[in-house]
C-alpha cells in the first residue's frame, strides 16, 4: 500500500462565533492543509496516483477560502470556521473529486500554526 501526501497553503482570516475569548474577534492564519491518499498499486510508469493531480484538485477547494473572510464563505456561513471543520469540508469535497480514480482519501490535515493542527478521517 502506498501513501500519498500533498501539501498546500491557504491564508485567510475567521472568527468563532460563540468562542469565549480572544477567538472570537477577527484574526488570521497561513492554514497548512496536507491531504493523505492510499493506492494499491503502481501504474505503467511506476506511480501510484501523481501529484499533480491531487494538488489540482486540492487547489480547486482551498483557492475559494484563500484571501477572504471564511464567516461568508459556504459552508462556513452556517458552520464555525474552526480547523475541525474545515480539514472535515476540505475531505468531503475532495472525496467527491476523487470519485473513480484509483486511490482512497485517508484523511485531511488542517494546521492553523506550526505548533496546532487537526485531522479528520472518516470512521
Amino acid at each position: 500500500m502506498y501513501r500519498i501526501t500533498v501539501e498546500q497553503h491557504f491564508d485567510a482570516a475567521h472568527s468563532l462565533r460563540g468562542y469565549k475569548g480572544k477567538c472570537e474577534s477577527i484574526h488570521g492564519h497561513r492554514y497548512r492543509v496536507s491531504v493523505n491518499l492510499m493506492a494499491g498499486e503502481l501504474d505503467e510508469i511506476g506511480l501510484s496516483y501523481d501529484f499533480s493531480e491531487v494538488k489540482s484538485r486540492l487547489q480547486d477547494i482551498l483557492g475559494r477560502f484563500d484571501h477572504c473572510y471564511l464567516n461568508d464563505v459556504p459552508p462556513f456561513d452556517k458552520v464555525n470556521p474552526s480547523a475541525e471543520n474545515i480539514a472535515k469540508a476540505v475531505y468531503d469535497e475532495l472525496k467527491v473529486k476523487l470519485e473513480g480514480e484509483p486511490v482512497v482519501l485517508e484523511s485531511v490535515s488542517v494546521w492553523e500554526t506550526p505548533e496546532q493542527g487537526v485531522e479528520y478521517k472518516e470512521g
